[in-house]
C-alpha cells in the first residue's frame, strides 16, 4: 500500500483465510499496513473484522494463507509477538472492584514494567486517556467513556510499537468519539502504528488507509479519498419533500444500486456508465410521475456510505 521506504510495513497477510468447520469468516485478505499509520479495517458486523484481528494479535490461527507482523511469523512467533503490541478488544478486561490506577498497575506488571517505570507510564496514559479525576476510583463506579479511555490506556501502559483496537469507540458518546480520535492522531504522530476496526462511517474518514470488508472480504482498500474518487458508479442528489415516499419510486429504476436518505435528500446511486443527465431525467419522471414534489437534481462526490453500499453490492452480486 506504500512505496515510501521510509515507512516499511509492520503488517503484510497474504491470503490470510480462517475458517470455522464450513464457514469461512475470513476469506483470502491480503494487506499492507505501513509504519506510523492508522489503518481501519471497515465493516458492518460479522463481516470478519475481528477475526482478522485476533489473527494478527497471535490469538487465533490462521487456516491458510501468511501473516508477518513487526517482522515475526505469525502463528509460529505468535508468543514473542503479545508481549510488544497493545490489544484493546470489544470486551476489555476491566474489573469493577478495582480502582483506574490498580488496572494500569496490573496490566504494567503483565508486561514486564519495573517499578520506576510504571510510575513514569501510569503519569503518561492518565494524562493521555483524561483520567485525572478518575484515577482513584473503582471502575464500576466511573463512566462508560471513562471505562472505554481506561481499556484504551492499559493496551498502551508499555508504549507497544503496534496498537490493535477493536471497535474501540462503541458506546462513546460523539463528542468522546471526536476526542479519542485525536488521542489516536497524536500517536500516530509519535511512529505509533493502530490498527482499528469500526462500522462507524463518519469517523472511518479520519483513517490514513481503509480495508472495507463485507460477508468475510476485502473488497477495496486505500486511502478514503481514493476509495471515493475511484468509485466508478453515478451518483445523483435529489431534493425531495417528501423523500420517505420517493425512497421505493426511485429504487426500481433501471441501473439503481441503492438508495440513500439525507434529511430532505435523497442519494441515488447508479451502475458505472449511466451519464448522470440522463439518470436525473430518468428520476425526475418517475416522481412527477407518480406525483411526488421534486427539486434540484445534481451529480455529486460519494461519500464513504455511497462507497461502501457500492462495493457490498457488487460483492453480493458476484457471491
Amino acid at each position: 500500500m506504500t512505496s515510501d521506504p521510509s515507512r516499511p510495513p509492520v503488517i503484510v497477510t497474504n491470503g490470510l483465510t480462517r475458517r470455522f468447520g464450513s464457514f469461512t469468516a475470513v476469506n483470502r485478505v491480503s494487506l499492507s499496513v505501513p509504519q506510523g499509520s492508522i489503518f481501519g479495517l471497515l465493516g458492518p458486523n460479522g463481516s470478519g473484522k475481528t477475526t482478522v484481528i485476533r489473527m494478527l494479535c497471535g490469538v487465533l490461527e490462521q487456516t491458510e494463507g501468511t501473516a508477518q507482523v513487526l517482522g515475526l511469523e505469525l502463528p509460529k512467533q505468535a508468543a514473542e509477538l503479545k508481549h510488544i503490541i497493545g490489544y484493546m478488544s470489544q470486551k476489555a478486561g476491566i474489573y469493577d472492584d478495582m480502582t483506574i490506577r490498580e488496572h494500569l498497575r496490573f496490566y504494567a506488571g503483565l508486561y514486564g514494567l519495573t517499578r520506576p517505570q510504571t510510575v513514569e507510564a501510569t503519569d503518561r496514559v492518565v494524562a493521555m486517556g483524561r483520567l485525572e479525576e478518575w484515577v482513584d476510583t473503582l471502575a464500576g463506579a466511573v463512566p462508560v467513556g471513562a471505562r472505554q479511555d481506561l481499556a484504551f490506556a492499559c493496551a498502551c501502559i508499555h508504549a507497544p510499537p503496534l496498537l490493535f483496537l477493536d471497535e474501540p469507540t462503541a458506546d462513546m458518546s460523539p463528542v468522546a468519539r471526536r476526542t479519542f480520535w485525536d488521542g489516536l492522531y497524536q500517536l500516530a504522530g509519535q511512529g505509533t502504528t493502530i490498527l482499528v476496526t469500526t462500522h462507524y462511517l463518519d469517523e472511518a474518514i479520519y483513517c490514513h488507509e481503509l480495508a472495507l470488508m463485507h460477508r468475510s472480504n476485502l473488497v477495496a482498500s486505500g486511502t478514503p479519498d481514493a476509495l471515493i474518487d475511484g468509485l466508478p458508479h453515478t451518483l445523483i442528489e435529489v431534493e425531495c419533500p417528501q423523500p420517505h415516499a420517493a425512497v421505493e419510486l426511485v429504487d426500481g429504476l433501471e441501473g439503481v444500486v441503492e438508495t440513500a436518505l439525507y434529511g430532505d435528500t435523497l442519494h441515488v446511486l447508479f451502475e458505472p456508465g449511466h451519464a448522470w443527465e440522463v439518470a436525473a431525467q430518468s428520476i425526475r419522471r418517475r416522481l412527477e410521475g407518480a406525483g411526488v414534489l421534486v427539486g434540484a437534481i445534481a451529480a455529486v462526490r460519494p461519500t464513504l456510505d455511497d462507497v461502501f453500499a457500492a462495493l457490498a453490492g457488487s460483492s453480493a452480486n458476484a457471491a
